[in-house]
C-alpha cells in the first residue's frame, strides 16, 4: 500500500479542513509513492522517536504534533529541527501528523468517553457548516455527582497518570465537566460560561489556574502530554482495524518531564 492511498483513508478519518487555520497537519516529510509496510505511531517526533522508528524498519511515522510548524529556510544538521527532517530522509522515513484535524474528528470525543461525560456538546466550535457545528474540546454531565478530588482520581486513573494538578475545592461537587485535551487555558472562560464545575485540560500556569478560581470554575491539569497520548492507542485501533496487512509500532511512552 502505498502512502498516497493511507493518507486518503487518515484524511477520511479526519478530513484537512478541520484543522484550524495556524495549524500544519498533513505530510511533514516523505514520498507519496513509498510503498508502506511498518508504521510508528507517536505523539511527537522528537530525535528519540525518529531514531527508534528507524531502527525498527518502520516507512511511516504518524504523530499528533507536526514536526514542521513554522517556515524553515535551510535544513541542515546543526539545527534541532533540519537534523530530524535530515534522518527522516536519510531513513526513507515518511512523517505525517494529524493534530487539529484529529483534536476536532477525534481527540476531543475520545477524551470525554474517558470521562463517561453524557449529554456532551462541543466546547469550541471552530469549524461550521449547514450540517454540523464541530471543534475542540467536550463539555458534559458526569453520570453521577462526584467531589473534586474524587473527579480528579478519575481523571488521573482514566489516562493513566502518576498525579494531576489541582485547582480547587477537594470537598466542591462536581456535576458538570469541560475537558480540552493539550493547551486549553484560553478555553477556561468558555468552560465556566457553558456552566462547567471543572475544566480538564493541560499546560495551565499559575494565574490561570487563580483566575479560574475566581471565575468560579475548578481546574485539573493532567499535563499536555498527558491528555493527547491518548491518540497513540486510538491510532493503533483505527490502523489495526483498516489496514491489517500494515505492522504498527508504538514508540516508547514517556513524559518529557520528570519531578524529583
Amino acid at each position: 500500500m502505498t502512502l498516497e492511498e493511507i493518507i486518503a483513508r487518515l484524511e477520511e478519518l479526519c478530513p484537512p479542513q478541520f484543522a484550524v487555520s495556524w495549524d500544519n497537519s498533513g505530510l511533514q516529510a516523505g514520498r507519496y509513492e513509498q510503498e508502506v509496510k511498518t508504521v510508528c505511531l507517536a505523539v511527537d517526533a522528537t530525535s528519540e522517536v525518529i531514531a527508534f522508528a528507524a531502527a525498527q524498519g518502520a516507512d511511516l511515522l504518524i504523530t499528533h504534533h507536526p514536526l514542521l510548524f513554522s517556515g524553515i529556510k535551510s535544513i541542515h544538521d546543526r539545527h534541532f529541527i533540519g537534523k530530524r527532517v535530515m534522518e527522516l530522509i536519510r531513513n526513507d522515513l515518511s512523517c505525517y501528523a494529524m493534530h487539529t484535524n484529529f483534536d476536532v474528528m477525534g481527540m476531543a470525543d475520545a477524551a470525554a468517553d474517558l470521562l463517561r461525560l453524557e449529554d456532551r456538546e462541543v466546547l469550541e466550535v471552530t469549524y461550521e457548516d449547514e450540517v454540523s457545528k464541530e471543534g475542540i474540546g467536550r463539555i458534559g454531565r458526569l453520570p453521577e455527582h462526584m467531589k473534586l478530588d474524587d473527579f480528579a482520581a478519575l481523571v488521573r486513573d482514566a489516562f493513566r497518570l502518576e498525579s494531576v494538578r489541582v485547582y480547587g475545592n477537594p470537598s466542591d461537587t462536581i456535576v458538570t465537566a469541560a475537558v480540552l485535551p493539550g493547551s486549553g487555558k484560553d478555553e477556561i472562560d468558555l468552560a465556566a460560561e457553558a456552566g462547567a464545575d471543572v475544566m480538564v485540560t493541560g499546560d495551565v500556569n499559575h494565574h490561570a489556574g487563580l483566575d479560574a478560581l475566581e471565575k468560579g470554575i475548578a481546574v485539573i491539569d493532567a499535563g499536555h502530554y498527558g491528555v493527547e497520548k491518548i491518540f497513540v492507542p486510538y491510532m493503533e485501533d483505527y490502523l489495526r482495524r483498516n489496514f491489517p496487512e500494515l505492522e504498527i509500532l508504538r514508540a516508547p511512552e514517556s513524559e518529557p518531564f520528570h519531578t524529583v
